[in-house]
């Protein structure tokens, strides 16, 4: 049989340089191919290109007739007055799936996606619900091929739990851009990388992700061996050129174009062994006492739930704290509480005198307007690391910013390259206190890696919320977990944390199941209203939501308070209706936790 796609000798190039050249890659039946590779190499084009949705500018792609491919794209928004049911109808009208009961396969596939309330806006979903939306609407079409661009990024935890139980149960073929090396070593099949450093532009492999660095490794080892062998018959061609031979014989004259093909061979294969990685390293304030933060009998409530209680840790220099929970549980909160923008609802945070904290944000805001040169250096062309003054272009450079970008608006950049941006600027910061929320969202693994070795050598206290199991076992010397209902346990890794959470869960279970076969009392009303499942979801995530309201609040605050724009009526109404719209959202979310309180208590 013929694969379901082909893309043969493809090209695609923006600007002078191309992203790949001559590419080819196929997508037989039962597939499932984890495709990774450095930022700007092409994976979310070459995902386009393979859902026809670019064209490549030279080569072609192939789709074998009546094969129907399904596209999840990083960013999943969807348009307002859309609800879930009718996202998920317009996609099986649109693909035109052959069932006798639309209902039926609709229901079917939200309920397993954990969606119950159907009528709920989707513009109104949190990110996470958003992305299971979209994944759940590209399954409503039955596809045969299913493409994912960084699905992981918006998922926490239980939803990637969710989509590998998809995956790996499918019968369609599946490539699934990630950096989550957890996820793909349970899930794929094959290995797929593209990287310059490859003859073909890309290096694809059978197996599981540690089988693909096997296989990766002796690849590059066999080309370093090959680079060495060239450099020696280069060597002794280039001392026999150097003697002035005659080109009259034809003997004479092949061995000099052969010196020259050799030469052009060892150029390029010394190219593509020549890597490059960011160079990531954070300052510590060199402070000598040990002692940073400590909580004692910490607990904080919002609305009359209590998202913790009793959270009793020391925070000491060299201490590497993973916080995990399922959304809603706390976890935003408590590096609030950290940097001190919440106050506790009891307990106490005793913090070093002049404490350094450095934050990193998961929204990333960067004003899209200025340049790299701008974002990384705001009052000079050169900044202050470590005490020693760097020009900008040098330190872009440790970035893997070409000089050509300094003077690119940082809209430009890509998901990972705004993230190299804001690491930049951390690292210009000495700390104490490294506050870490989600850094590793769209940072490709050799990025990764780097991070992960700065995080080990950091010689202050880091507390690090993410939802990349492998860097959360590998960085953490302990792991703090909460469980949504106000309880909070220390484990030593990720796995401890999920089976406590488990165990917490049957536990619960039991109770309802034991409370629930009592008969009430005649004539008793039930005190207790429950949720439903949706609005118990929503309740979950209804804290970060919160969080990011405030943020967009706090934004169009500085916004009406620059002075650059009190001159320009028009900007300045602009800026006051924008003020307006999030207090309302702000004030709309906790009257609605208010609400959702209310229910249960």
């Amino acid at each position: 049989m013929p694969p379901l796609l082909n893309a043969q000798n493809i090209t695609k190039a923006f600007g002078p340089r191309p992203l790949f050249r001559e590419l080819s890659f196929t997508i037989d039946e039962g597939s499932r191919i984890g495709l990774i590779g450095p930022n700007g190499a092409g994976k979310s084009t070459l995902l386009k290109i393979l859902a026809s949705e670019e064209t490549p500018d030279t080569g072609e792609l192939s789709v074998r007739k009546r094969t129907r491919v399904s596209y999840v794209s990083q960013i999943s928004d969807f348009v307002a007055g859309q609800t879930v049911w009718s996202v998920m109808e317009d996609a099986v009208r649109a693909a035109k799936v052959p069932t006798t009961d639309w209902d039926k396969e609709i229901r079917e596939t939200l309920g397993r996606a954990g969606f119950t309330n159907f009528a709920a806006p989707a513009t109104s979903l949190s990110g996470g619900w958003r992305k299971r939306l979209a994944i759940a609407q590209a399954l409503a079409a039955v596809p045969d091929v299913l493409l994912l661009d960084e699905p992981t990024n918006h998922l926490d935890l239980e939803g990637i739990e969710w989509l590998e139980g998809i995956l790996n149960g499918s019968s369609f073929a599946s490539v699934t851009i990630s950096h989550d090396r957890y996820f793909l070593e349970s899930v794929a099949l094959e290995i797929a990388e593209i990287n310059p450093a490859y003859p073909t532009g890309i290096l694809r492999t059978r197996g599981n992700y540690s089988r693909f660095l096997e296989d990766k490794e002796a690849f590059l080892e066999a080309q370093q061996r090959r680079q060495e062998s060239l450099e020696n018959r280069v060597r002794t061609e280039i001392e026999w050129l150097r003697r002035g031979p005659k080109a009259r014989a034809t003997k004479a004259k092949a061995r000099i174009d052969n010196a020259h093909v050799l030469i052009g061979q060892l150029a390029e294969v010394t190219a593509r062994n020549r890597t490059s990685a960011a160079d990531i390293e954070f300052t510590e304030s060199g402070r000598e006492s040990k002692r940073l933060v400590a909580l004692d009998h910490l607990a904080y409530e919002i609305a009359g739930r209590t998202l913790f209680r009793n959270l009793t840790y020391p925070l000491t220099a060299g201490t590497r704290v993973g916080l995990v929970g399922p959304n809603g549980s706390g976890k935003t909160t408590i590096l609030r509480l950290l940097r001190g923008e919440l106050e506790p609802t009891s307990g106490t945070i005793e913090r070093a005198n002049a404490l350094r904290v450095v934050y990193f944000d998961q929204n990333r805001q960067l004003e899209p307007s200025l340049t790299l040169r701008r974002a990384l250096a705001p009052d000079s062309d050169s900044v202050i690391y470590q005490d020693r003054v760097i020009h900008v272009a040098s330190w872009a450079s440790r970035f893997l910013f070409t000089s050509e970008q300094l003077n690119q608006p940082v809209a430009n950049l890509s998901g990972g390259e705004r993230a190299r941006v804001l690491i930049a600027k951390l690292m210009l910061e000495p700390a104490d206190l490294l506050l870490l929320d989600e850094p590793t969202n769209d940072l490709d693994i050799s990025t990764l890696e780097i991070l992960e070795e700065s995080l080990l050598e950091f010689r202050g206290a880091l507390v690090l919320v993410t939802h990349d199991r492998y860097l959360l076992d590998r960085v953490s010397t302990v792991v703090l977990g909460l469980d949504g209902n106000g309880n909070a346990g220390q484990f030593a890794d990720y796995l401890q944390w999920e089976a406590w959470r488990d165990e917490l869960e049957q536990e619960r279970d039991i109770s309802k199941r034991s409370v629930s076969s009592v008969p009430a009392p005649s004539g008793t009303p039930s005190t207790r209203k429950k949720l439903s499942y949706l609005e118990a979801r929503e309740y979950e995530t209804i804290e970060a939501r919160i969080a990011e309201a405030e943020a967009t609040l706090r934004q169009a605050q500085t916004v009406v308070e620059d002075p650059s724009i009190a001159s320009d009526a028009a900007r300045l109404q602009t800026a006051l209706n924008d003020l307006t719209s999030a207090q309302a959202a702000t004030d709309a979310l906790y009257a609605r936790w208010a609400e959702l309180e209310a229910k249960i208590s």
